[in-house]
């Protein structure tokens, strides 16, 4: 049985490097299974008269083990890693450019190991469809999406959301970083680091309530085509009370949509949460970690955790409700999403105008997974 052991983990060796996987030792679990099969007289009388049930079961065991952390990579801390899709830090070739009205980023982050290429590896990415940057209207002298230099740190490169005016038809601004036309993405996980400069104190300030200032968006489907049914969409924002001076928190809605002939659209709230509890850090970098899963009232899922520089972690929401459609009989995946946006209403733009203050928001390490999970 020991030399039978020792060819079967000699081949598991062999494809370890496939295996991606830190679950146990391949050395450590061969030692105690010869001195298991040792301890064992039927096991032990080989090759005359082995138990070959009992070894039969241990290679499915064995397979059982491997196989399954192959497909499902876990780390010590219990939490699904899922597959890597795309990475960026904005850093070395990564370049912003014009794109007719609006613009795109080619170039790859050299500073990262791999999965790090604009346009290989997340443009080309079958799963994930086209990238871009969007302003719906306006130039440069009202809105920018630029890589720069982060001031407080030069050594490091972000990408800068710049809103100065309302861009769009003058009736409200939009910076929008679109992932759109995906295969149906049902279960991925976002990761990105953001940053507030002090201009954001002055949102505290704005005599009436906020419920528009958007800094993400989830399309299970799109709301804006004829030929698209069951429009739905989760919209992640920065909110606040009426009253002067209050503190920024998270808010987050989910809407059913339905879209007339005519172009109009008709959104119905399904559930609505504020995250009373964790207030959105200004002048301090954190990190923002997604989780979207697709289901109904009981298997849907939409999770945001925050993690500011030097702090622990802080769950931010943690939703089981509808992240499709209530009435889709067939939900096939989010399709369109905007893992980076700054979009907000004329009278909020035009009021930190009125202050001498611009929106502003630096984004920095984008990354983004499918079938990973939070913890």
């Amino acid at each position: 049985m020991e030399s039978i052991i020792d060819v079967f983990f000699s081949y598991l060796n062999t494809k370890r490097s496939n295996l991606e996987t830190n679950f146990f030792d391949l050395k450590s679990v061969k030692t105690v299974l010869i001195s298991r099969m040792k301890t064992n007289v039927v096991s032990a009388r080989i090759p005359k008269n082995y138990n070959i049930k009992a070894f039969y079961h241990l290679l499915l065991f064995l397979l059982f083990i491997v196989y399954g952390c192959k497909t499902v990579r876990t780390d010590q801390g219990g939490r699904n890693e899922g597959e890597l899709i795309f990475q960026s830090g904005f850093e070395a070739t990564s370049t912003v450019i014009s794109k007719g009205a609006d613009a795109d980023i080619v170039g790859a982050d050299q500073s990262l190991p791999h999965l790090n290429d604009w346009v290989k590896d997340l443009d080309e990415n079958q799963l994930i469809g086209n990238f871009s940057l969007q302003f719906q209207g306006g130039d440069s002298t009202m809105r920018f999406a630029k890589i720069i230099s982060e001031p407080a740190n030069p050594k490091n490169k972000v990408l800068q959301f710049w809103l100065n005016e309302p861009n769009v038809e003058q009736s409200k601004g939009r910076i929008q970083a679109n992932l759109y036309n995906n295969k149906g993405l049902k279960e991925f996980y976002q990761s990105v680091r953001m940053f507030l400069p002090e201009d954001f104190n002055t949102v505290k300030t704005y005599p009436k309530e906020i419920h528009w200032l958007t800094i993400a968006e989830f399309w299970n489907n799109i709301t804006w085509s004829q030929t698209v049914p069951y429009g739905f969409r989760i919209t992640l924002g920065i909110g606040k009370a009426a009253t002067l001076n209050s503190d920024l928190h998270f808010i987050v809605d989910a809407e059913d949509c339905q879209l007339f002939q005519d172009g109009k659209q008709k959104y119905t709230t399904v559930w609505a949460e504020t995250s009373n509890a964790v207030e959105v850090p200004v002048g301090k970098w954190f990190t923002m970690d997604y989780y979207y899963k697709e289901g109904n009232k009981t298997t849907g899922r939409f999770y945001l955790s925050i993690t500011p520089e030097g702090e622990r972690k802080q769950v931010v929401f943690d939703i089981r409700n509808f992240t499709h459609n209530t009435t889709d009989p067939n939900p096939d995946g989010v399709t369109d999403f905007n893992p980076m946006k700054l979009y907000t209403s004329k009278e909020l733009i035009n009021y930190m105008r009125s202050q001498k203050k611009t929106l502003q928001i630096y984004w920095d390490d984008f990354k983004l997974w499918k079938n990973k999970r939070p913890d």
